[in-house]
């Protein structure tokens, strides 16, 4: 029989591979073209308000709603969002140039208004956790210039401004002014210029939204996206698996190998923002209801707040075996976090002295402190925030009964951990806390920053810690538009804060989500799952 020459074979082989692709089309294409995107995440949002809360959870959900004055990457580099450009016109003014054509859901267009309006409603706004008043601390007036112009002023040099802005969400000035979170939830206030329009939202259920044409990004490429709030981590794998959903975060560690063995999945892993760090109260009163909550082994009051003494704050720090608690409860993917943010951050260390693990030391200190025989106190810490969160929680009381401490556990919701943490309700907590800016500011000046009556700093401090001389330090950076200067002022005040003990650093979370093998995505430091980056390959 003659062999078919090469033109034909080329004929035979093109309409072969045709074929072959006609029958995988359907298969292959059926993510983007059914235009239906399901998401599993570990938390939703707290309400449609996006100025109501500042947790991550929240603002990564709604950040597919509303669009920040700033956008920022995959790597915290801050980029033109709403505002295409800023500058510093003196020490205390900032002036943002805004995107022109930029239109709000209901087809009204964007302007300085919205910004102004913005800015001003997020006092009133805040939420159980104080909202995004963080971002807004020192700004004293927003000033609209033209249409496309806005001026910030501050009360003092603020050179993290514009990293303030990334999560600062634009609505609509259009909204009534005393909008609450209820006109929000029903859809009446949620108007937002973000890549997709609000539908639908039940409490700890799921978020619906549709594209919105016309974006300034370019337009989602999903027609519907469903935000799917699962808090178990097992269960949110099995939706993965069974087809329930697409895509999900926070995969925990010990799914990781399994899902990267799944042919028609995909795994993708990252450094996070998150630290968890530990929380002593440092209240003086005895008598407030948490205080009295620390007590000698018997249960009889203590006459002082151990947690005011820094042998005890350093033999807490000691008795952490950071090292296990990222092999026992991560499984290796965790780091040992010795500072309250990661290395690479704009004025962390690069190389801070590693936090030493050493029982006998923490026992000696506990002794010098007047506890020989220890004490008794509970530890509260959410359990369904960020991966792992509980069983580091049970892990710490386990750590701390080695050295003659007797801790209860309580690992609770997130909904019932964090007002009451706010409240003052606890007398120690742990959680996961994000340098969401990528500098050193945001955290030292949101928790490590005493909170005073009228204060601009401080937002955060739930554990009471004050240290005036930390003080001097971190407001002087704040105030420092030299970034070589104002890296060493934090860098100084970072390794202070840890020295005294007032927080102590434990681990800094790995962050892995996994998909479809026909979807693409980049992982985000800042742990934002981003319907509009979530693409079909």
């Amino acid at each position: 029989m003659q062999r078919p020459g090469l033109v034909t074979r080329l004929r035979l082989l093109r309409g072969f591979l045709a074929a072959t692709a006609a029958l995988a089309l359907p298969l292959a294409a059926a993510p983007a073209a059914a235009q239906d995107l399901r998401i599993g995440v570990r938390a939703g949002p707290e309400a449609i308000d996006p100025h109501f809360m500042a947790l991550g959870n929240h603002a990564a959900a709604l950040k597919n709603i509303f669009d920040p004055l700033v956008w920022v990457d995959a790597n915290l580099q801050v980029q033109p969002g709403l505002a295409l450009s800023w500058t510093a016109i003196n020490d205390t003014t900032w002036e943002f140039k805004l995107r022109p054509g930029v239109k709000f859901h209901d087809g009204t267009p964007f302007t300085a208004a919205d910004v102004k309006f913005s800015i001003e409603r997020i006092p009133g706004a805040a939420g159980p956790d104080g909202g995004l008043v963080i971002y807004t601390r020192s700004i004293v007036g927003v000033d609209v210039v033209d249409d496309l112009t806005v001026r910030i002023r501050t009360n003092v040099p603020n050179a993290a401004l514009p990293q303030d802005m990334t999560r600062m969400f634009i609505v609509s000035s259009r909204i009534a002014p005393t909008a609450k979170a209820a006109e929000f939830n029903s859809g009446q206030a949620a108007i937002g210029t973000g890549p997709f329009r609000y539908v639908s939202w039940s409490p700890r259920g799921d978020l619906v939204m549709e594209r919105a044409a016309g974006h300034w990004r370019g337009d989602a490429p999903w027609a519907k996206v469903t935000l799917v709030e699962i808090s178990n981590d097992a269960a949110r794998v099995a939706g993965l698996l069974s087809n329930r959903v697409d895509f999900v975060n926070y995969v925990p560690v010990s799914d990781i190998a399994r899902l990267k063995r799944e042919r028609n999945l995909a795994v993708f892993q990252g450094e996070s923002i998150y630290t968890f760090i530990l929380y002593p109260d440092m209240r003086e009163d005895m008598t407030a209801p948490a205080m009295r909550l620390i007590t000698d082994k018997q249960g009889n009051p203590l006459p002082r707040n151990p947690f005011r003494d820094p042998r005890v704050r350093e033999a807490l720090s000691l008795a952490i075996d950071r090292a296990g608690i990222v092999q026992s409860v991560f499984e290796g993917t965790a780091i040992v976090a010795n500072q309250l943010m990661p290395n690479y951050m704009f004025g962390a260390s690069p190389n801070p002295p590693p936090l030493r693990h050493d029982v006998a030391r923490a026992r000696a200190l506990l002794a010098e402190a007047g506890y020989p025989n220890g004490f008794r106190f509970p530890l509260y810490c959410s359990s369904d925030r960020l991966p792992g969160d509980g069983a580091t929680c049970t892990a710490l009381g386990q750590l701390y009964a080695r050295i003659g401490l007797d801790v209860q556990v309580n690992a609770q919701p997130r909904t019932v951990f964090f007002p009451a943490r706010t409240r003052g309700d606890y007398p120690i907590t742990m959680a996961g806390w994000g340098t969401l800016t990528g500098e050193a500011g945001y955290t030292l000046s949101s928790f490590v920053h005493c909170r005073r009556p009228g204060g601009r700093y401080g937002a955060f401090n739930v554990s009471h810690y004050c240290n005036d001389a930390l003080d001097t330090i971190i407001a002087e950076a704040m105030g420092t538009l030299d970034d070589t200067k104002r890296r060493a002022l934090f860098q100084d005040a970072h390794a202070k804060a840890v020295a005294d003990g007032g927080q102590i650093p434990i681990v800094t979370l790995p962050t892995v989500w996994a998909g479809r093998a026909n979807l693409t995505w980049t992982p985000r430091a800042d742990e934002d799952t981003v319907a509009f980056d979530i693409r079909p390959r």
